[in-house]
């Protein structure tokens, strides 16, 4: 569009616009699957159509790669993963009781988390492999290609086994279609007298902002910030995964113990220091002090926090919810905040970036925990009015 993008902005404006993309999209799907009883099918559109994508990643090659071949099944690839993902997580009150929730969305996590570590490993020997001929670019394109065959392969097993939700009702597509947005108004009317649930949607969008920056750009700031090289990247990556199984699972044990609210608040304190330290190994790099086992310190704080938040959200969110068939609905809002949450912080973390450099984009995600902080404080008080069933 006649403009030059430094290459880590354009990646974070490429993902707001693919999450964009998504929550607007989400309502009407999240209708359509609840009305016609075929939330698995939308479930496996998404699984292929983002697999298909991430393969297609294979061909992103040659002296001047096609950017917009890349940035273009890029996008693809990050909606069919979160298109699936609201699917995905609407079944998790179907399948299992609220006592159970904080224990099955963690382990669904940490499967989802040792599968990826596995699939890691097999492409560091890749990159390794194609590196040692001077290659530097074969190793994560069939690496790419990988990860597509794995996705949709080991998606067979879910499918196999998930029920076809069954629809209340029989509408025509385009009440169905006028449905989608008035379905999220109807549950914003249900939350409105439900302070608890709401309080922590408001907590869960602000430190989404922050958690998903997080994830999502936490390569980019190993790389550009702090420069280390693929292989060590690539170590991080795994040691996040590994240490994310463990954290997934004490953060359910102990939300049993004290309760999901105040674990979570541990959680996003947690955060606000990690970005703090990653400001502070910044400033190390900038003064020629060597940071690579810093930032593997950062990499393992992030993996104990990351798995555990995440699961904690989703159950926290299932348990609190009203009970309902239209489960899709209510997940679709829950999914629709999530997204929203990443356009904002990961368009903000990349505009950032462009003018101030990297290094302050991370500082600025603090102000994002602070905010889910206080929300969260704000739910625990309503807690004792209103207790989660």
């Amino acid at each position: 569009m006649g403009r030059t993008f430094k290459n880590t902005a354009l990646y974070d404006y490429a993902l707001a616009t693919a999450y964009l993309a998504i929550a607007i999209l989400l309502p009407i799907l999240s209708s359509i699957a609840d009305s016609r009883g075929n939330k698995k099918k939308f479930m496996q559109f998404f699984c292929y159509l983002g697999a298909i994508s991430c393969m297609a990643l294979f061909w992103f090659k040659g002296p001047q790669p096609n950017v917009l071949w890349g940035v273009g099944f890029f996008m693809l690839a990050a909606i069919g993963f979160v298109g699936s993902l609201v699917f995905y997580n609407s079944y998790l009150p179907e399948i299992a009781e609220p006592e159970e929730r904080d224990w099955v969305s963690a382990r669904g996590f940490s499967m989802g988390y040792a599968g990826s570590v596995i699939l890691q490993l097999i492409g560091f020997g890749l990159v390794l492999y194609f590196g040692a001929q001077g290659d530097q670019t074969s190793g994560p394109r069939y690496t790419f290609l990988l990860v597509g065959l794995w996705w949709m392969g080991f998606a067979q097993f879910t499918f196999a086994k998930l029920p076809n939700n069954k629809p209340p009702q029989t509408k025509r597509l385009k009440e169905v279609l006028q449905a989608g947005f008035s379905e999220l108004r109807k549950v914003w009317n249900q939350l409105r007298h439900l302070s608890l649930l709401k309080w922590f949607l408001v907590a869960f969008f602000c430190y989404s902002m922050g958690v998903q920056t997080v994830m999502l750009a936490a390569t980019l700031f190993g790389s550009h910030v702090l420069e280390l090289p693929t292989d060590k990247l690539i170590i991080t990556i795994v040691l996040i995964q590994l240490v994310a199984i463990p954290g997934s699972m004490i953060m359910s044990f102990l939300s049993g113990r004290i309760g999901n609210i105040l674990v979570l608040m541990g959680v996003v304190l947690v955060w606000i220091i990690i970005c703090i330290a990653a400001y502070m190994v910044a400033n190390l790099k900038e003064g020629g002090t060597e940071v690579e086992f810093h930032f593997y310190g950062l990499a393992i704080a992030v993996g104990l926090v990351m798995g555990g938040i995440q699961a904690l959200s989703r159950s926290t969110y299932s348990k609190l919810m009203p009970v309902t068939k239209d489960t899709a609905s209510f997940f679709s809002f829950y999914d629709v905040t999530e997204k929203v949450a990443i356009v904002i912080g990961i368009f903000t973390f990349g505009y950032i970036d462009e003018l101030f450099g990297m290094k302050n984009s991370v500082l600025m995600l603090i102000i994002f925990f602070v905010l889910g902080l206080m929300a969260l404080a704000k739910a625990k008080s309503h807690e004792k009015k209103e207790p989660a069933s």
